[in-house]
């Protein structure tokens, strides 16, 4: 273990990739349904744990530089987009001009995403809906602007190329060209097989939950995913054991880690 950071005050411990297994679509979905059925930890428990390690992550990568600094967070309807909504509010705490931009309106959302949206309409936190709110010029111009743009539109349990609403807000993201730190995996990767589905992020970092995806590192995974990072999300070891994956203990030196190496 190694420590890898732009600054000692927000060092993240650097482990080796082939530390950990991946883990396909179909593994991480047991991973989830055991958490909620076999150990009582809750969607909104894992979500909180996401979000909070993705502003962790925003902050680290910008060297802690968050004051005043513009932050545009994609969401999309699951429940990936509720982590980010979690990390919006965690940024907007520590200071950053946070603007959330929504793929679809509330009630096309998740149940734990409109969760984690009222709270921040509560907060005063700026909130729009992209195909609704903003004409094609204005979201081009709302992202081109960001300091950084976090990605939280598709997570591991998407199937197929985006779509509708996603893939136009995918589409102006892409084409906006600013750093991009994506949560799970990259919108438009395959989280098996690492294909491009369409358009896809290319990300500057990766946070990815719990344990990385098959896809960040096949296909075209090493080339979207950039500094990939994987985050605790405090599921015990006996459920993994209970599932056949031997994870041992990856967050033994921190609650982020980065991955380094091959897998």
């Amino acid at each position: 273990m190694r420590i890898d950071a732009t600054s000692a005050e927000f060092a993240i411990p650097t482990i080796s990739w082939s530390d950990v297994p991946s883990v396909t679509v179909a593994q991480m979905t047991e991973v989830d349904r055991s958490a909620i059925e076999d150990f009582g930890i809750t969607l909104l428990q894992m979500m909180e744990q996401a979000g909070s390690h993705l502003a962790e992550l925003v902050s680290a990568e910008t060297e802690g530089a968050l004051a005043d600094r513009s932050v545009v967070v994609v969401v999309g309807p699951g429940n990936n987009g509720g982590g980010g909504l979690v990390a919006a509010r965690h940024l907007a705490n520590r200071g950053a001009r946070v603007r959330v931009v929504l793929a679809r309106p509330v009630l096309r959302m998740s149940e734990a995403g409109r969760h984690q949206l009222a709270t921040l309409i509560a907060m005063g936190t700026d909130c729009c809906v992209a195909t609704y709110d903003l004409a094609d010029d204005e979201l081009g111009e709302a992202l081109a602007g960001a300091d950084t743009i976090v990605d939280a539109l598709l997570g591991y349990s998407s199937h197929g190329a985006p779509y509708g609403e996603v893939e136009r807000l995918l589409g102006c993201i892409v084409d906006a060209d600013r750093p991009i730190i994506s949560l799970d995996i990259p919108t438009g990767l395959d989280p098996d097989t690492g294909g491009a589905l369409g358009a896809t992020v290319t990300a500057t970092a990766t946070l990815t939950l719990a344990l990385p995806k098959t896809g960040l590192s096949r296909g075209e995974g090493p080339n979207r995913a950039g500094r990939v990072y994987l985050g605790d999300l405090g599921l015990p070891e006996a459920l993994y054991t209970a599932l056949g994956i031997q994870v041992g203990r990856p967050f033994a030196a921190g609650r982020i880690v980065r991955l380094d190496g091959s897998p």
